[in-house]
């Protein structure tokens, strides 16, 4: 799937509400599993995402990195309801995407994923739409080697992904693809979905 149906797709699919205002969505296509994380939608989204102080999340092989803790909060709420989707074995690929605040909850989808399922790492993507940044401190290799398959889609003046700033430790993992023209738009403009829906039809072409 081109990357402008998979951010189509995310801006359009009917999400799922659970605690601390988490918003998913899951697919299923033949042995493909979709996940879906929904950009900020209200205040408590906001709230969480402005709650910028970093936190130890533990992965499953019990080594932890630092993140961003309001993300993790809505992440935690999140991760019981799309476990068992990514457990089960009849997925052979699975494909994580979110836009924005939604971006930030794929990152950590992408992680959980690749430790429970070892047996597709090559088949497991993600895509991280206009999404801010969500890892904090050392950037070591056993680390970022979790978020090989991950991209990071940037519109190039796109506010939201340079957010939390770089200054305060925040870094992003994976590949960043940036796109369009920088000064097209203003910072904010850049993020709004209508303007990277552009940028990804024109980088398509």
């Amino acid at each position: 799937m081109k990357l402008n149906s998979l951010f189509l797709r995310c801006l359009n699919i009917e999400y799922t509400n659970v605690e601390n205002s988490g918003s998913y969505a899951i697919e299923s296509i033949g042995s493909t599993l979709y996940i879906y994380f929904q950009g900020s939608d209200g205040l408590t989204d906001w709230k969480n995402n402005l709650d910028f102080p970093a936190k130890v999340k533990k992965g499953q092989d019990n080594i932890g990195f630092l993140c961003h803790r309001g993300f993790l909060r809505v992440w935690s709420s999140i991760e019981p309801y799309v476990t068992p989707h990514i457990c089960n074995k009849r997925y052979k690929s699975i494909v994580i995407v979110g836009f924005s605040h939604g971006g930030a909850l794929a990152c950590l989808c992408h992680e959980h994923v690749w430790s429970l399922r070892p047996d597709i790492r090559n088949k497991i993507f993600g895509y991280g739409f206009g999404a801010p940044r969500v890892l904090w401190g050392l950037r070591s290799l056993l680390i970022r080697k979790r978020w090989k398959s991950f991209t990071v889609i940037r519109n190039i003046d796109d506010i939201v992904t340079h957010l939390p700033p770089a200054l305060f430790g925040y870094f992003h993992v994976g590949t960043l693809l940036e796109i369009g023209t920088k000064g097209k738009y203003t910072r904010i403009d850049a993020h709004r979905p209508e303007s990277i829906k552009e940028e990804l039809r024109l980088y398509e072409k």
